[in-house]
Parts: structure tokens; C-alpha cells; sequence
């Protein structure tokens, strides 16, 4: 009997590990596609009741499609262009136009080679199908390598091209990204562990975790029940490799500790279990709660992160308590080769961390003046942080031939002829409407959509359903914040002369995307906020503590954006940044940066219950040191993986989140909670019954049929 009783021990972990194993190669297959199913169309994610939206909608009533300009410019080297150079020009125009054509790109005509007024460039404009998705950056890339004419440097610019060039940024993602991330966690875990063997079973539950997690997330946006863009899944596979390793090496900890009291591998992993799983559990459920509040966004690339979040930290919870376990149990003491945890042994929670609690107990009135100090100081520089939104041309780091060519195009013709603003308005009002129009500031020139030939050919514009369209063209590059400066003007202008008319097209898109973008700061922060304090009531049982430890995150996050204004203005020189990216860094700092107040503070409650408070979280403190420091570190390291995509956009998000999960880690977690909670002592549990002092309760030993292990 007591030897079917052992085989069956063996048989249950075998049987999880290789569950997971089996189903790794076919999911990893389905996984590989994701990018597939990507929509990165930023029109196609703001709300309906966008004005740029429903001027789209208007605009297909004029039998136009609409489209991505490509712009080919061909600039003279000295002087004004000659006749043989014209020629040549417009063979090359002819060459492009064909690429184009036999891609089925277009989505009306190529223009004729227009020169500039200076004589000294010529353009031809591509009406590229924004739909072409994957395949515009390739169109690009083929439409370049036409040959420039003598005299002449060629570039390909426009709006198109500039998208191209920043989706290209995105080609890192299945490879690049993912080999930083595991070789940068690798390396922490070996440090770590000093074993050979036991960083690998850690990386592996991370790369279970992620082959099903990037699987699920295929199959429900091939169903269209979310949407995924090249961002979110960077953003998602950068999450669930941090996160699953954070709660892998919290199970480890508290099983490598058992096993120093318990003679038995598999006693011991039931004991280690059934104190871990309840935090990470809570840490699970906080964060997906926490990102599942981005449904509540207006725009729908905020909405499609936080479904894809969501399925990678829930899979991140599931692996670590399934394959982690079952592997650890298979390998027993071998897994952390060559040092083993002995039985009998004394516990090493790490002589640095016992002499941070002996200082937090001593001096807790002084640490916790100093690290709010400190905090407060960095917060001081938060309101400086610039969210306005960077072009789309300087969203590459280091520079973009899209941006090469935008500075080319913009001295010899109006940067914004590519993608004029479009109006749509009532016909018994668009001459006045267009004079209005024309008088704003940054508008070179305003004209009606005659639906044949160039714009103002005809004396009459076109008129469906008693609307008129007219084309504003900008003095401005379209991506660029003075563009978006001059389409809230050219609205304000239009809409007093009539308040039925409305603004749209490129530039108007990116102004609406930045207003839903702050529009969604105001209301998901303090949803975010409200729902992680219900889960900490619900988990510490108390309600004290939650309203404290969200309280202390938020000064962190605060701290953050101060001390990332200052960086990204003064040291990394970037253009200002994004609502979203402020955004989403909030989401993650909350969600992640509690996590480890909730390692800490579940410890903290289990001391208390046998000696106080006060005691109690200076023991947990000096117990959960080490391996909360640890998974800080590595959630930095693969967040700063993000800085290998030569995007300004995920630099900024992998410093917000890297930076701030190392201050949470080092001050908040470390010194400013474990102080607050000294200093309160047991009224911190209020209203549980812990709040009146420790409930002496003895720790349970399962030694009756234990084997050795």
C-alpha cells in the first residue's frame, strides 16, 4: 500500500509536466500566426462618434476610397531641374506606379509628376490602400529601391511611408524582443539561484505560459472577439514572461524554505502551495482586473490590450501553479544543484534584508519621512511630463528615410498637400465655409472635391445628399502637433459659420486619438485604483491596509512619471510622448507595483497572527527580501527588453514600468510600506479581528506517511 501511495505521488506531476509539454508544439504553432491577424489601422480604433470617424463615413458618399498617400519626390541636387532630368523623372514615376499597380495598392490614380514652384523637386502622389496592413512596409521598401535619376536625390515620404516606416519597427517582435527578454531574465535567474538547473525549469513555466497565452489570444482575435496590433502583442509577450517568472520564483522561495523543514519533496510542496497560491492568485487577479479596466477606453487599441493582457497573466498564474510544481517535485533537492536545501537545515533569507527590518524597526519615524521625501521630490516633476503625442515621423528612434523625405518635401511644396484636411459640409454653406477656412492659420489653401481632375478645376463642387466636400490643405507636415493645432482651429472656424460641418482626415485622426486618449486618463485611473483596493480588502480581509498600500503605489507612479519627464526631455532628448503611453505605464505600474506589496503584506498578515503586527512585518520583510527583489528586477529587465524596438513609444513604456517596478521594489516595498505598517501597528487590519492583536496559531506540519524526498 505505501508503495502505490509513492507511485502515485510520482504519477500526478508527471502527468501535469508533460500535459504541458505535449500541448507546447501544437500551440506554439498556432501562436507563430498572431501577427497575422494584427490590426494596426489607428483610424479604424477611434469611437464612432469621433468627428474624423463620421467625416469618413460622409466621405464615401463622393465615391472616394479612403487611402494612405504615398509620396515620391525627386529633389535636384543644384539648381532647377532640366528637360532630360523631367524625363527620366517621369519613367521613374511610371516604373513606381507599376510596382504599385501589380501589388493591387491602389486605390485610385497616381497623380502626373507635379514640379514645385522653385523648379527644384518634383512629387507623384500613390493613393495606397491603408487595408494593405503587413505588406505596406515591403511596398515601401520595393518602391525605394527605384533608381534615382542623376542630379536628383529620391525619396519615398508621405504619410504612407511613415507608417511603413514605423510598423517596421514591429519586426523585432516574435524574435528579437522575446530573445532579450528570457536572455536578460536567464541571466538575473542565474545570479540568483547560483544553479544550472533550476533557472531553465523557471524559464520553461515562463515559455509554456507564453506559447498558450499568445495562442488563445490568436483564436480570439481571428474571431474577432478582441483586436490585436503590433504594440499590445510586444506589450503582452514582454508581460507574461515577467509576470510568470515573478510568481516562479515566489513558489520556489517558499518551497525551498519548506524543504528545509520537511523531510518529505512532496510535503513539502503541498505546504509551499497552499501558502502561495492565495498571493498569487490576488497578484493574478489584480492585474488582470487592473488591465481588463482598458475595455472601458474609447479607443479600441487601449480595448484590444487589455483582453491580450488579461489571457497572458491568467495563463502566467496557471503555469506557475501547475508545471512549476509538477517539475520542481520531479527534480526534488536536484533542481537547485549544487545547493541543495538540507533538511534540518537553518533557514538563509540573506543578512542584507535582516539588517533593513532591524533599521525599519529602529528608526521607522525617520524611514518613512525620508523615502516620502524622496518621493515627493521626483512627483515634484510630474506635471512637466509632455503628453501631447509625437509625430508619427519622429517615432522612430535614431530617424526614418520617411522623415528624410517629409523634411525634403517641406522645402518645396506645402507639407501637408498629401493629406489635406477633408471638410464636409452643408451645400448651401460651403462658399462661406470655405472662406472660413481658408483664413485659419497653417491653411495654405482651401478647395471643393469636383470629382474629376484636380481639386477647383470646376467652378461647382460635387453635392450628395446636400453635403460638400472640401479639401484644406495644410502648410504643416499632417503628423505633426501644429498640423493638429490647425485642424482644432480650421473646427472652431467651420462650425461657427455652420455647426453641421466637420473636420476630418489624417491629421483630424490623430487629434481625436490623443482628446479619447486623455478622455480615458480621467476616467480609467481612478477605476483602476477603486478596483485594486476592493481586491486588497478582499484579500488582506481589512480595509485600512488596501486604502495605505494603493495610496503609497500611486506616489510611486507619480514619482515615476517625474523622474521619466526629466529623462526623456533632458537626457534621451525624445520629441514630448502620448496619453497612451501614460496610460498604460498607470495600468501596469498599479497592477504590477502591488504585487509585491501583496507578497509582502500576505506574509506580513501570517507573522502578525502570531506576533503582531509590528514584528510581523519586520519578519516578513526580512523573509520576502530576496525574492521580491528578485522578481523586481526581472519584471524590469524584460519591461526594458522593449528598448531593442527601435520605437520612441515602448523605450518610453519599458522605462516607465521598468524604472518604477524598481523604485517599488527598493523604496516603496522595502522601506516606506514596512514603516507605515511599524508605526500603525495592529489597527492596519482593521476591522478583522486581527486589528486587536495576534491570534496565536500554530503552524501545521503534515509529517503522518511522509516520504522522503
Amino acid at each position: 500500500m505505501p508503495r502505490r501511495s509513492s507511485a502515485l505521488r510520482w504519477l500526478l506531476p508527471a502527468i501535469v509536466a508533460l500535459l504541458w509539454l505535449g500541448l507546447a508544439g501544437p500551440l506554439g504553432g498556432f501562436s507563430g500566426k498572431l501577427s497575422s491577424v494584427q490590426e494596426n489601422d489607428s483610424t479604424a480604433f477611434l469611437p464612432d462618434s469621433a468627428e474624423s470617424t463620421q467625416v469618413t463615413e460622409l466621405q464615401r458618399g463622393f465615391a472616394t476610397e479612403r487611402s494612405l498617400p504615398v509620396v515620391l519626390l525627386w529633389e535636384s541636387e543644384d539648381g532647377a531641374l532640366d528637360e532630360g532630368q523631367l524625363g527620366e523623372i517621369t519613367d521613374r514615376a511610371a516604373e513606381a506606379t507599376r510596382i504599385a499597380e501589380e501589388a493591387s495598392a491602389l486605390t485610385g490614380e497616381a497623380t502626373p509628376p507635379i514640379p514645385s514652384q522653385d523648379g527644384e523637386a518634383v512629387q507623384v502622389l500613390l493613393p495606397v490602400d491603408p487595408a494593405l496592413g503587413d505588406e505596406l512596409p515591403a511596398l515601401v521598401e520595393e518602391l525605394r529601391g527605384v533608381p534615382a535619376v542623376d542630379g536628383t536625390t529620391a525619396h519615398v515620404t508621405g504619410p504612407g511611408a511613415t507608417f511603413a516606416d514605423f510598423a517596421g519597427g514591429f519586426e523585432g517582435i516574435d524574435g528579437l524582443l522575446l530573445l532579450a527578454a528570457f536572455g536578460v531574465v536567464l541571466v538575473i535567474l542565474l545570479v540568483v539561484y547560483r544553479s544550472p538547473i533550476l533557472p531553465f525549469l523557471v524559464i520553461g513555466t515562463a515559455g509554456m505560459a507564453l506559447v498558450a497565452s499568445t495562442a488563445i489570444a490568436y483564436f480570439l482575435a481571428r474571431e474577432g472577439w478582441i483586436s490585436v496590433n503590433g504594440q499590445s502583442q510586444g506589450i503582452a509577450s514582454i508581460l507574461v514572461v515577467g509576470a510568470a517568472t515573478d510568481y516562479g520564483l515566489l513558489l520556489v522561495a517558499r518551497y525551498r524554505e519548506e524543504l528545509r523543514l520537511e523531510e518529505s519533496r512532496f510535503t513539502a510542496m503541498r505546504i509551499a502551495l497552499r501558502q502561495s497560491w492565495e498571493p498569487i492568485v490576488a497578484s493574478g487577479a489584480t492585474v488582470v482586473l487592473g488591465v481588463l479596466c482598458l475595455l472601458f477606453s474609447d479607443l479600441g487599441s487601449n480595448r484590444g490590450l487589455g483582453p491580450i493582457s488579461a489571457v497572458s497573466i491568467a495563463f502566467a498564474v496557471l503555469a506557475a501553479l501547475t508545471f512549476l510544481p509538477a517539475v520542481l517535485v520531479l527534480f526534488g533537492r536536484a533542481a537547485f544543484w549544487p545547493f541543495r536545501p538540507k533538511h534540518g537545515s537553518e533557514q538563509a533569507h540573506g543578512r542584507g534584508w535582516e539588517r533593513v527590518s532591524t533599521i525599519v524597526g529602529r528608526r521607522p519615524g525617520r524611514v518613512l519621512v525620508g523615502s516620502l521625501g524622496l518621493l515627493a521630490l521626483m512627483a515634484a516633476f510630474a506635471p512637466t511630463f509632455d503628453a501631447d503625442g509625437i509625430p508619427l515621423s519622429e517615432a522612430v528612434r535614431g530617424g526614418s528615410p520617411s522623415a528624410v523625405g517629409q523634411e525634403a518635401l517641406e522645402r518645396h511644396f506645402d507639407a501637408g498637400g498629401a493629406a489635406p484636411a477633408v471638410i464636409i459640409t452643408p451645400a448651401g454653406d460651403w462658399e462661406a465655409v470655405a472662406e472660413a477656412a481658408g483664413q485659419v492659420d497653417g491653411v495654405s489653401e482651401v478647395a471643393p472635391f469636383t470629382g474629376e481632375g484636380p481639386p477647383g478645376q470646376a467652378a461647382e463642387p460635387v453635392e450628395v445628399d446636400g453635403l460638400v466636400r472640401l479639401d484644406a490643405t495644410l502648410a504643416d507636415a499632417p503628423d505633426s502637433t501644429r498640423a493638429q493645432d490647425t485642424v482644432a482651429d480650421l473646427r472652431t472656424a467651420v462650425s461657427d459659420v455652420d455647426p453641421e460641418a466637420l473636420v476630418g482626415g489624417t491629421t483630424a485622426s490623430d487629434l481625436d486619438t490623443q482628446d479619447t486618449a486623455a478622455r480615458d486618463l480621467l476616467v480609467i485611473v481612478p477605476l483602476v485604483l477603486l478596483v485594486i483596493t476592493v481586491v486588497l480588502a478582499l484579500l488582506l480581509r481589512a480595509l485600512v491596509a488596501p486604502v495605505l498600500l494603493v495610496a503609497t503605489v500611486a506616489v510611486s507612479v507619480l514619482s515615476t512619471v517625474g523622474v521619466s519627464a526629466l529623462v526623456f526631455e533632458h537626457l534621451f532628448g525624445f520629441p514630448g510622448s502620448d496619453p497612451q503611453i501614460l496610460l498604460i505605464g498607470f495600468v501596469f505600474l498599479v497592477a504590477l507595483g502591488i504585487d509585491y506589496n501583496i507578497f509582502l503584506m500576505t506574509r506580513a498578515r501570517e507573522e502578525s497572527l502570531r506576533v503582531g503586527t509590528k514584528d510581523g512585518v519586520l519578519r516578513a520583510l526580512a523573509v520576502t527580501g530576496g525574492v521580491i527583489t528578485s522578481a523586481g528586477l526581472v519584471l524590469a529587465a524584460t519591461f526594458g527588453a522593449l528598448t531593442v524596438l527601435p520605437l520612441v513609444l515602448l523605450t518610453q513604456l519599458g522605462f516607465l514600468v521598468g524604472f518604477g517596478v524598481l523604485l517599488d521594489t527598493f523604496v516603496v516595498r522595502s522601506l516606506l510600506v514596512p514603516a507605515l505598517v511599524h508605526l500603525i501597528g495592529d489597527r492596519i487590519w482593521w476591522p478583522s479581528t486581527l486589528a486587536a492583536g495576534p491570534v496565536e496559531q500554530p503552524r501545521e506540519r503534515e509529517l503522518s506517511g511522509a516520504t522522503a524526498g
